[in-house]
């Protein structure tokens, strides 16, 4: 039974309901609950119960409700995998998506070994030119360089990647480019079995009868805004991964064909408004061997670290906000339907559409005009498919920041799944009962979504989980450094 305290003398609501909850009859419970989401910045709260009957007498085994914990809820992670938005989540998805590369890799998760004897290359697409910006050039040697405003920026100068003249930047053109990144790629991925084929002299058939392109990729932000890819492109037998390539697929014929499927990949894009653009890779197109478990510059655990690290980035990199624009009340169209179905202007946003003026934002001019622009072209007829308005904080950029073709490795939520059901019996474990036989048993749940977040006093403990892991890590980052 909870204790009746009188708390009116505590000022801090956090500290008052710490104490409240330090007197709940189980709060080691609620200590643990928020230690098992890792401290998870919003955790999904849940309502509910389940149990696990015997399928042949309907005799309930186990069972669980939220009903009998201190809060009467159950806690659960939020699962972003954006650094900024929980750091906590974000690291469970940049260490799966680190198992998910090195499998490819190396093997392992269902992957045999044998795979790294398979060509394979690190490859990074970049963006064309839309103006000239602030850069810190280096010589062959190392040396930092003069930009050419005849500055020479320091590596944390707010200057680098912005318009050295921003009147005449194709801010328009950079947008568009960001919003059809994805689509760019896709169109890469098919040029680069035509020239594959072209190269190898045979036909598109004969390839893919004999050779299948596996690939991995992760989106980055540059500091001008505009996003690259880097890729892990490798050959593969027919049946992917479990099947060597044939001797005359080599690290030479992808090299020629990624460079060759770069420069013809294009779109175009035609609007009234901005008129007919084709839209292209730039010319800095880096293609490196990955070496297997060598002293290489690109080994397996160099690169799948690498592209873990920015599969939990976001646009927030570049200067920009890391949070939706939109009016949630009106959903960015500025009005609403009134009871008479006319449409009225929107009171939260005064018909702007926008939660927050992009005016009041604390960003660096360019990174202003890039959001500005984006939610400007999101209000044409002719993008409103691409649904710019939406993705204005991500400068445009509206596609996946890390996928995998269907054969690289195993899955997410392959990953996930063996993640679970290591809680599960690690849970089944602690409290003392008996395996259950395969094909037995039969799970009933209800659940129901209550709220997101911590109680303040939660959020307080949450903190302090949240220092310890991080504490945990850079103890542990440094101990290997020292090795």
């Amino acid at each position: 039974m909870t204790r009746m305290l009188d708390l009116r003398h505590v000022v801090s609501p956090a500290l008052r309901d710490l104490v409240e909850l330090a007197n709940l009859d189980d709060f080691d419970r609620v200590v643990e609950q928020i230690r098992n989401v890792r401290g998870c910045s919003r955790p999904v709260n849940l309502t509910g119960h389940t149990a696990t009957l015997d399928a042949a007498t309907n005799t309930v085994l186990r069972s669980y409700s939220t009903a009998d914990e201190p809060t009467g809820r159950l806690l659960t992670t939020c699962g972003n995998r954006r650094s900024s938005r929980c750091p906590s989540c974000s690291r469970v998805y940049a260490a799966d998506t680190y198992h998910l590369i090195k499998a490819g890799l190396s093997g392992g998760k269902n992957v045999p070994e044998t795979v790294r004897t398979h060509p394979r290359v690190f490859a990074t697409l970049t963006a064309p030119s839309f103006g000239s910006v602030h850069n810190r050039p280096t010589a062959p040697t190392g040396k930092v360089l003069k930009c050419r405003c005849g500055a020479q920026h320091t590596d944390n100068d707010a200057a680098l990647g912005t318009p050295l003249d921003p009147k005449t930047y194709d801010y328009t053109g950079a947008v568009l480019w960001n919003a059809h990144a994805g689509a760019l790629w896709q169109r890469f991925t098919i040029y680069l079995r035509r020239e594959l084929a072209a190269h190898l002299g045979m036909t598109q058939k004969a390839l893919n009868a004999s050779l299948r392109v596996s690939f991995a990729k992760v989106a980055e932000y540059q500091k001008r805004g505009l996003v690259h890819f880097h890729a892990v492109i490798r050959f593969d037998g027919p049946e992917g991964h479990a099947t060597p390539p044939p001797p005359w697929a080599t690290i030479d014929a992808l090299t020629h064909a990624i460079h060759e499927a770069a420069q013809r990949a294009r779109l175009t894009v035609t609007s009234n408004a901005t008129g007919e653009r084709e839209l292209t890779w730039g010319d800095r197109i880096d293609v490196r061997e990955i070496t297997a478990l060598g002293d290489g510059e690109l080994t397996d655990q160099k690169v799948a670290a690498y592209v873990a690290k920015y599969a939990t980035k976001g646009a927030e990199g570049t200067g920009t906000v890391d949070r939706s624009l939109i009016c949630r009340p009106c959903g960015g169209r500025g009005y609403v339907r009134g009871p008479d179905s006319f449409r009225d202007l929107c009171g939260d946003c005064d018909g702007t559409g926008q939660s927050e003026p992009i005016a009041d934002l604390k960003v660096a001019r360019h990174v202003r005009q890039m959001i500005r622009t984006a939610w400007a072209l999101g209000h044409l007829p002719e993008f409103a498919e691409l649904k710019l308005w939406k993705w204005a904080h991500m400068l445009g950029f509206r596609g996946h920041f890390s996928t995998k073709s269907r054969r690289y490795s195993t899955t997410l939520g392959a990953l996930r799944d063996v993640r679970r059901a290591w809680r599960v019996e690690q849970a089944r474990a602690r409290a003392g009962l008996p395996a259950p036989e395969e094909n037995t048993t039969l799970v009933v749940s209800h659940w129901a979504y209550l709220a997101s977040g911590y109680r303040p006093g939660e959020e307080l403990i949450a903190a302090q989980v949240r220092h310890d892991i991080a504490e945990a890590e850079r103890a542990k980052t440094e101990g290997e450094i020292w090795q």
